[in-house]
């Protein structure tokens, strides 16, 4: 039985193999040069014609068209008996029935039906279950850049571990239960074709909490969706361990001794804290329960930070703190909706004709309206996910550079927006004031002190972050410096080997 290590993340996903030696990591984009990480965003489209509308809205269309059908009947028959010529009776007999033969002429009553409903269907309108049975995916680079370039063919799901923990109605899981399905299928095909080997079995990351408001209830849901998932990809066996245990895990190879160590793992959609005892004679057991001493996390990631910082430095520039005439500020529910990636219905709001309509009734009410016309561009060319993933570049970029200039050409020629390390240390101040208190929730949750501290995830690369966890919080205690993107997934092939 092969297995392997998946990390399924909000921003990036990853499949290592480990032999019980070394680790192969297994290319997942062609179009990226390094190809072990691939966008966990899935780009849903129709190269041609949508898909038929279902079952339902067909019968109640064509129950409309019998109705209209009947009506034109009895004014027939009203015509017929008030008529006094022979000659005008017969054409009114005749007229009566022939649209009673239409009246009984089922398929051509659900052909009509069809093509009227596909005339004034538009992909917003499409249920996300029937865009998952019918659409067409395309993963990774190749996936944005599809959006990129047509984003009215089709729907760019941003982050769908982010839905999980969601509240959800049943077609809905069925969707994300078949989205995840799809990705984990072409993450098993990726590994079988470069292990030259039948892969059955998986170790899944999970966050200790899922994205979502609906806290235990929210995670077993998520744990439902992506076991279901992991079925329909073809697992026969799939298991699930905390992310910050696995990141545990592959540090623990390194370690000269028993050690405490402190494990803080902030990644795309939530940081995750663990304290265990770890042991280099112990990392061939299967169960490790006894050495975890405390566990917390919560739906705070990367992600948020994306968002603070368009809200805090490229929305102003697109309208957000003007003042309309009567005194009142432009609603700031414009942008926090454009930024809403992750929650579907208030983007599909967002793309509304009406959303789009309220905005250019705004835009006359205020004095300087250039500005928030590049919001209505925004919202008319669904370009919120490119916002969005702007400001993940700009964040990565400021971990390096001290101020950039961040192009949105995209939106507006010559549009770019200044943005500084001050600016984003501003914008993440309020994330990282709960990310300090999940770190003191963990520690203060066990008598047992950490020897060390293991930063990883991908926000663990930014200098802001790391300052401000060891400002009179983790003061003193040693580093242990590690692959920030990928020890999470090793040390899920590391517990993958052991099955």
């Amino acid at each position: 039985m092969t297995a392997i290590g998946i990390d399924y993340g909000t921003s990036n996903s990853e499949v290592v193999y480990f032999d019980g030696a070394t680790h192969q990591h297994i290319k997942l984009d062609p179009l990226d040069k390094k190809g072990n990480k691939i966008r966990s965003s899935v780009f849903i489209y129709f190269e041609d014609e949508l898909p038929p509308p279902p079952d339902v809205m067909v019968e109640a269309k064509v129950a409309q068209l019998q109705r209209v059908i009947n009506e034109q009947i009895d004014k027939a028959k009203d015509g017929y008996y008030s008529a006094k010529d022979p000659k005008e009776q017969a054409t009114y007999n005749q007229r009566i029935n022939s649209l009673r033969g239409d009246l009984h002429n089922k398929p051509a009553l659900q052909r009509k039906a069809i093509a009227q409903l596909m005339h004034a269907m538009s992909l917003d309108e499409i249920p996300l279950l029937r865009l998952v049975e019918h659409g067409k995916f395309a993963f990774g680079e190749a996936g944005f850049r599809r959006f990129l370039k047509m984003p009215e063919k089709g729907r760019l799901i941003y982050s769908p571990k982010n839905f999980l923990g969601a509240s959800l109605d049943s077609d809905q899981k069925k969707a994300f239960v078949g989205i995840i399905a799809k990705q984990l299928g072409y993450f098993k095909q990726c590994a079988q074709e470069q292990l030259s080997a039948n892969i059955d079995s998986a170790v899944i990351g999970r966050p200790v909490k899922f994205h979502g408001t609906r806290g235990e209830e929210g995670n077993i849901q998520a744990i439902e969706i992506m076991t279901e998932a992991a079925k329909q990809a073809g697992f026969s066996t799939v298991n699930f361990l905390d992310e910050p245990i696995a990141a545990a895990y592959k540090i623990e190879q390194t370690l000269p001794r028993d050690t405490t160590t402190l494990i803080v793992d902030i990644g795309g959609g939530t940081t995750d804290i663990c304290c265990i005892n770890l042991s280099p004679e112990r990392t061939n057991q299967l169960d490790r329960k006894q050495d975890v001493l405390s566990v917390t996390g919560r739906r705070l990631g990367g992600m948020d930070c994306d968002k603070s910082l368009v809200l805090k430095t490229i929305a102003p520039e697109m309208g957000m703190g003007l003042k309309m005439m009567n005194g009142l500020p432009v609603p700031p529910t414009y942008f926090s909706d454009m930024c809403a990636v992750d929650n579907i219905p208030a983007l599909m709001r967002f793309f509304s004709d009406d959303y789009g309509l309220d905005i250019s009734q705004t835009m006359s009410l205020i004095k300087e309206p250039a500005q928030l016309e590049r919001l209505l561009i925004v919202q008319e060319n669904k370009l919120s996910a490119r916002i969005v993933n702007s400001a993940r570049m700009a964040k990565e970029l400021l971990s390096s550079k001290p101020r950039i200039t961040l192009p949105l050409h995209y939106i507006e020629d010559e549009f770019g927006v200044d943005i500084s390390q001050d600016s984003l240390q501003k914008a993440l101040k309020p994330w990282l004031d709960k990310v300090k208190t999940l770190v003191t929730e963990c520690l203060d949750s066990t008598d047992v002190k950490p020897e060390v501290v293991m930063i990883t995830g991908g926000m663990s690369l930014s200098p802001i972050v790391v300052d401000a966890l060891y400002e009179n919080l983790l003061t003193g205690l040693p580093r242990l410096e590690n692959d920030a993107f990928n020890s999470v997934c090793e040390g899920l092939a590391i517990q993958a080997s052991k099955f």
